[in-house]
């Protein structure tokens, strides 16, 4: 073993071996990340939300899905008393699994006896469904239900094998081989002698068990799971899948994705697939196939991502738009899909040292991820919209939601995959804090956290952070265990920090967006401090992006800001608001405030929105503190919107007098 979490041999794994508790575990790469066995969150921003997922949300998911009636369907089979009647979509297995999954990242992080008893208890449950050749589904192949695989493109039965897969990863890296991990291997065994070069020439219509598959192979050193997962990749984009109304872009079957330029059509499954690519691509050495993921994830967060990081702008398919179709009022932005961004922007830094794919990480971590669940862990947001016109009707007490589109948080929804998503994501944030390479540490996303490792050389070293980061932008290291041989502190420094300084025996020096580094032979007791530019900052969307053309945002530190109706003079007034671009925003209290004001109607109330043109001469700038209608705007982090209840809300405020658009209004 060469670090936390890089396995030498892989049958170590088999026997329970290293359990260094990482998500991702790449066969190369410029950095090795570490697992939950090196770092720990201790309270702060993030840590305080895996408490909540710890005691709230994990409980909370069983409990659906029992009373849904999706955990029965595992009984049924194993007692042959399935029928047309089954409950849930066809994918509903996989939500079981990644419930499993975030229990087991629990018990890695926390060791709690009740997501032990849970794991043991639920597996039980699966492992009584699964067939003798080792096929695993609740919703075909037996009594009353369709055939085996008999409907690729909708049915998700490898979807739902992928799902299982990562599951019996996750139990490897933190526990070891049990029976979950026998059900996983005998359920991998079997798609790779179905569909293997000799086998039937399919591929599933929501990818994910290519990134089961690969995890699986490295976790157990089974070469063969891999290059099954490598087969999935290039039969697709050839037209495998039968044609739907949607087009074959949905399943990315258009276009091989080695040629292809761009993410398209389903948002989860462009996602899930591209993080298999980087999967293989890495294993492989295959650097044709990670230049075109890379040409791909260049595109798309150029051209076809939100503010917030997300993605998805179009709700028919919950996919991406064409370039610069990015509405605020009608953006889907799926929570899954800010996972599934982070899954693949994390296996292209380890792959490729660029610290622009840990910016998107956290953007999209404090800006979907953290904006899902509620404060009590116990309802979520499916999609995730820049812009609510109305206020939602409350959906506490409704039980289950038939709509992703809620405007509030809910306990539950008929396609309920976002809220285990979010669950196993928080179990397994340590894994996406920090990495080593063969010259020291390097720290990716900041918060209250405990560091130990060891490098290749077998030097051990240890660090405290401390900070309260975003609330401020002070990143304090301790070191607090070291050989006192030279090593390399390497401590991302985001885009959007343009001022940031590095501070240490008493010096300040400034540092630019990338990487800081710091290579010394630390002693114990030598703090390093990177200070980041946490402050409010206006940001201005490119004259393309139609919907938004001649509108800011706030944005403090990785955090994007919006308005609530709640904090209006007038209550529901949101689309009346205008603010002025050329007085800062100020931050007080650590609440940003803007100058703005309600506007009156351009002309009265009429039957036709488009009245003629009479005047469009620029109105002279008057910016004088003290003209007539003008208040100071309270904004909240966007992640915490509807937390006081319903409100119609924007991120993106319409400017007035402004140069936003390069122009003045």
């Amino acid at each position: 073993m060469t670090d936390g979490c890089t396995v030498t041999d892989p049958l170590q794994a088999t026997g329970g071996g290293p359990r260094h508790g990482c998500p991702v575990l790449p066969a190369r790469g410029v950095f090795r990340p570490l697992g939950l066995a090196d770092v720990s969150l201790d309270g702060g921003f993030w840590g305080g939300r895996q408490e909540v997922n710890a005691t709230a949300t994990l409980a909370h998911c069983e409990e659906w899905m029992e009373r849904v009636g999706w955990l029965a369907n595992f009984d049924r089979v194993a007692e042959g008393s399935t029928g047309p009647d089954r409950p849930g979509w066809p994918f509903s297995d996989s939500e079981v699994y990644k419930l499993v999954e975030a229990l087991c990242w629990e018990v890695g992080r926390s060791g709690a006896p009740t997501a032990e008893t849970a794991i043991r208890r639920l597996t039980a449950r699966i492992a009584r469904a699964q067939d003798p050749d080792g096929y695993l589904n609740t919703c075909f192949g037996h009594s009353s239900q369709p055939a085996r695989y008999s409907d690729l493109e909708h049915g998700h039965e490898l979807y739902n094998t992928g799902h299982l897969l990562q599951a019996a990863v996750a139990r490897l890296r933190t526990t070891g081989a049990d029976g979950l991990v026998e059900v996983a291997r005998r359920a991998a065994d079997h798609v790779c002698g179905t569909f293997g070069a000799d086998g039937r020439n399919g591929i599933c219509g929501h990818p994910e068990i290519e990134v089961g598959l690969v995890e699986l192979g490295r976790a157990l050193g089974v070469d063969r799971y891999v290059e099954q997962a490598a087969l999935f990749l290039e039969r697709r984009g050839h037209g495998t899948l039968r044609e739907m109304p949607l087009g074959r872009a949905y399943f990315q079957d258009d276009v091989p994705i080695r040629q292809a330029d761009t993410w398209r059509g389903h948002a989860v499954r462009a996602l899930y697939l591209s993080a298999a690519a980087v999967d293989v691509a890495t294993d492989r050495d295959d650097r044709d196939l990670l230049d075109a993921v890379q040409r791909q994830w260049r595109h798309a967060v150029a051209r076809r991502t939100y503010l917030t990081g997300g993605m998805g702008s179009r709700h028919q398919d919950e996919g991406f738009g064409e370039d610069w179709e990015l509405p605020p009022d009608r953006a889907y932005c799926e929570t899954c899909a800010g996972v599934a961004s982070i899954m693949v922007s994390w296996r292209l830094f380890l792959a490729t040292g660029d610290p622009r794919y840990t910016d998107l990480v956290e953007r999209t971590l404090y800006n979907v991820v953290a904006t899902s669940p509620s404060s009590d862990g116990r309802a979520f947001f499916y999609a995730n919209p820049l812009h609510q016109r109305t206020p939602a009707a409350s959906t506490a007490g409704a039980g289950v939601s038939p709509r992703a589109e809620t405007g509030t948080r809910s306990a539950w929804f008929e396609v309920s995959c976002c809220p285990t998503n979010v669950a196993r994501t928080l179990a397994s944030l340590a894994g996406y804090v920090a990495t080593t390479d063969d010259g020291g540490l390097q720290i990716h996303q900041y918060a209250p956290a405990t560091i130990r490792t060891r490098l290749p050389d077998g030097q051990r070293l240890a660090v405290r952070v401390e900070t309260d980061y975003p609330a401020s932008g002070g990143i304090h290291v301790h070191v607090t265990e070291g050989s006192g041989q030279p090593w390399t502190l390497s401590l991302r420094v985001p885009a959007w920090a343009a001022g940031a300084r590095l501070v240490h025996d008493g010096r300040s020096t400034p540092v630019t967006p990338g990487m800081a580094t710091l290579h010394r032979a630390f002693q114990i007791g030598d703090v390093i401090t990177l200070e980041l530019p946490v402050r409010p900052r206006l940001s201005r969307p490119d004259r393309r992006i139609d919907a938004v053309r001649g509108c800011v945002a706030v944005e403090r530190g990785p955090e994007v800001l919006c308005v609530e109706s709640h904090d209006l003079p007038a209550g529901d007034a949101i689309d009346s608001l205008e603010i002025d671009p050329f007085v800062p925003p100020r931050d007080v209290d650590g609440v940003v405030r803007v100058r703005g004001r309600l506007a009156a109607p351009a002309v009265p109330e009429q039957d036709w929105p488009y009245p003629a043109a009479v005047d469009i001469a620029p109105a002279a700038v008057d910016i004088a503190p003290a003209a007539a209608g003008w208040f100071e705007v309270p904004l909240r982090p966007y992640h915490s919107w509807a937390r006081r209840g319903p409100s119609s809300m924007r991120v993106w405020l319409p400017a007035t007098r402004s140069h936003a658009d390069g122009h003045s209004s």
